[in-house]
């Protein structure tokens, strides 16, 4: 199965479902008020544009309208770049480009004025303590689950050592 569609120029575009489960997890972490089942995440293949790893396109104000639908994001990233990003580089990338989608989510942009490197980083840092007090959160649940598990066989053993009536 090809997972990309060629389009005119040369360029090829595919869903991305890896991205779209990390750009999910980053928009419900970061982003409340991005709708995740209104952004895509699209990988393209043979773009010509120099210098950029990622873009963010919108549904304008007229094609709503005519369409009957509220806001709606598409997160391209460029394969040939985004894809040879260490991983935390493209994390921040994906984080760039959510911060481009408005409050109002009503298809305008946040320009670079604000999506600066600086808060890029800001968002990243806050990612990053947010999914280390997760996996802390998950691994003291382990635990818990763990303890739990300890007493019901401790139960067990009494259980089959007394028989089956407790008098006390």
């Amino acid at each position: 199965m090809n997972l990309f569609v060629k389009y005119k120029m040369g360029i090829k575009y595919g869903i991305a479902e890896d991205l779209q489960e990390i750009m999910n997890e980053i928009a419900s972490m970061l982003f409340p008020h991005v709708k995740i089942d209104s952004v895509i995440c699209l990988r393209s293949v043979g773009s010509s544009s120099r210098g950029v790893i990622a873009r963010c396109h919108a549904l304008g104000k007229a094609m709503q309208m005519a369409m009957g639908r509220k806001g709606f994001y598409v997160i391209e990233v460029i394969s040939e770049r985004f894809d040879n990003q260490k991983k935390e580089d493209q994390i921040r990338t994906l984080i760039h480009e959510l911060m481009h989608i408005p409050k109002s989510f009503g298809g305008g942009f946040k320009y670079h004025d604000y999506v600066t490197d600086r808060n890029v980083e800001v968002e990243y840092q806050r990612y990053v303590n947010l999914k280390k007090k997760e996996e802390k959160n998950y691994n003291n649940a382990e635990d818990l689950i763990e303890e739990a598990n300890e007493v019901e066989e401790v139960e067990e053993v009494e259980e089959t050592n007394y028989g089956s009536k407790k008098w006390w």
